[in-house]
């Protein structure tokens, strides 16, 4: 341990003049890092957690990366081919965690007078239901297939309350295309996912149904879903899908792969834009925990004139005093972060755990505060203690005015 290290640890742990005025003020800088550190933690973790909960729910019903014809772009009726040659070096690629296809049909649902927009959405066996699932509010997911009609149909609570149906009620669907279609099929279960785009619109049964409402074979498809494992590369596997349809002669002139940012750009620039208050946040913060180290730190050389004219006179050098106000101060800032970390740390596994704090869904798109620990909280950390650092070593210049003699004489 280097002298000034240990002189630093010693003023800080000292107990003799317990009311001078430097203790509450070191207190208060402490504190004002502990605050400081909640709010960059709280604040860090609610906004991950955020996007992670609202872009989880737009891949939950689309998957990463499509692949869908050019020309559905203005006729939604234009199939993709998806024969099994294409979904088999599709899965092959690196970092594609699953492949499914799915086919949609614009229609209307009739009950009682009462009609709803609907975009039903038909899947088969390899379509995965996880998030579905989870999204949940009544009934079961039956099981959809690519051979077998289910005249099952699962649609989304605010649709329910509109239309004033519920599970096991039987609803009328009509489709406008050369002629009015109808199906009637049963309501098997009923989702929420807060996200007013999914929940006013989309409805989902199984694919043959869809098929032969479109008047389209088994390979037919209105597009091809890739579910990736890390979202980081989402736009090297798209670059990667495109070289797969590329290579086939006959798709690549009519299909193209848009991730799933390009099909939802305004939610997406929504989310981007916290990114934005995540840096506001963090100079905020920073502002206020320099300050009050600051302000504690020129209480603590003003009340330590004497003690630094001392070592001066004992031929401590000014770099080497002020060395030992930078000790000081690192050992408060390190303790404020520390303690702010474990309050933090705290707080969020209680919201995570119970979700004590709730949101409105109407407005926020989910019910309760959102919280996720991100590995970004570790730099953040880091870089929040090394700045505060930083801003102080101008007030320790302030130690090369003190002149040992008139220090001594100072009371």
């Amino acid at each position: 341990m280097n002298l000034e290290l240990f002189v630093a640890r010693r003023l800080y742990h000292e107990r003799k003049g317990e009311r001078r005025i430097s203790r509450p003020a070191v207190a208060v800088a402490q504190w004002g890092v502990a605050v400081g550190t909640i709010v960059m933690f709280v604040s860090i973790s609610i906004i991950v957690g955020f996007k992670h909960n609202i872009r989880e729910k737009i891949i939950g019903f689309g998957g990463h990366i499509q692949v869908m014809s050019y020309e559905s772009v203005t006729d939604a009726v234009v199939p993709v081919v998806a024969t099994d040659g294409l979904l088999v070096e599709l899965k092959s690629l690196k970092g594609v965690q699953g492949v499914s296809t799915y086919v949609q049909k614009p229609g209307m649902i009739m009950v009682n007078g009462e009609y709803e927009g609907i975009m039903l959405k038909g899947v088969g066996e390899n379509f995965d239901t996880s998030f579905v699932e989870s999204s949940l509010v009544a009934g079961e997911l039956p099981k959809f297939t690519e051979t077998t009609p289910s005249n099952s149909i699962v649609i989304s609570r605010l649709s329910a309350q509109r239309l004033q149906v519920g599970v096991g009620d039987k609803i009328n669907l009509y489709f406008v295309e050369n002629g009015i279609k109808a199906r009637r099929m049963v309501v098997a279960a009923l989702y929420e996912t807060h996200l007013a785009e999914l929940d006013n619109a989309m409805a989902l049964t199984d694919i043959y149904t869809v098929q032969r409402l479109n008047g389209w074979g088994q390979d037919e498809v209105s597009a091809v879903e890739i579910a990736i494992a890390d979202y980081g590369e989402l736009e090297n596997i798209r670059q990667e899908v495109n070289g797969v349809l590329y290579e086939k002669d006959e798709n690549s002139a009519k299909l193209y792969a848009p991730t799933i940012e390009e099909l939802y750009p305004s939610l997406f620039a929504w989310l981007s834009v916290l990114d934005q208050t995540v840096w506001l946040i963090l100079v905020l913060v920073l502002f206020i925990a320099g300050f009050t180290m600051v302000s504690g730190l020129l209480i603590l050389i003003l009340e330590k004139s004497n003690f630094i004219g001392v070592m001066k006179a004992l031929g401590a050098r000014n770099v080497s005093v002020a060395k030992v106000f930078l000790y000081y101060a690192c050992i408060v800032i390190g303790r404020g972060i520390i303690i702010g970390n474990v309050i933090a740390v705290v707080m969020c596994f209680v919201q995570q755990r119970f979700g004590i704090v709730a949101l409105d869904p109407e407005m926020y798109y989910m019910n309760t505060v959102p919280v996720e620990f991100s590995w970004l909280l570790l730099p953040m950390n880091v870089g929040m203690f090394l700045l505060s650092v930083l801003m102080l070593v101008a007030p320790s210049a302030l130690i090369a005015k003190i002149e040992p003699v008139k220090a001594i004489k100072y009371e």
